[in-house]
């Protein structure tokens, strides 16, 4: 009897641990594969960034670089692209001091 309870607790880790968890990311690319729209930025299991440009059912055609567009499966993208905002410019970077040409820095020694 001791020995069914610990069979059981094993295969009840064994589920939290690796089951579970690979349910989950299966999902999330299923989620993934089915929200993916032209202009979309991706970037394929290959390392390749690009940009997409049209799905045509389990193909999709990513621009990589200026007109240059490969066509890729569907199941090889590994994910979104998170875009970045640019940094505003503050004041302090206007306010910088410029070195004219004809200055030099101060000498350390």
């Amino acid at each position: 009897m001791n020995a069914l309870i610990v069979i059981v607790i094993l295969f009840a880790l064994f589920w939290l641990l690796l089951l579970r968890p690979q349910r989950r990311r299966a999902a999330e690319q299923r989620e993934l594969m089915s929200s993916l729209e032209p202009g979309d930025e991706i970037v394929s299991t290959g390392g390749i960034y690009g940009v997409i440009t049209s799905i045509d059912g389990e193909e999709v055609h990513v621009e990589i670089a200026n007109g240059i567009v490969i066509r890729m499966a569907r199941g090889a993208v590994a994910g979104l692209v998170e875009r970045d905002e640019e940094p505003e410019e503050t004041e302090s970077d206007e306010d910088q001091e410029t070195v004219k040409a004809g200055d030099e820095p101060p000498n350390p020694s």
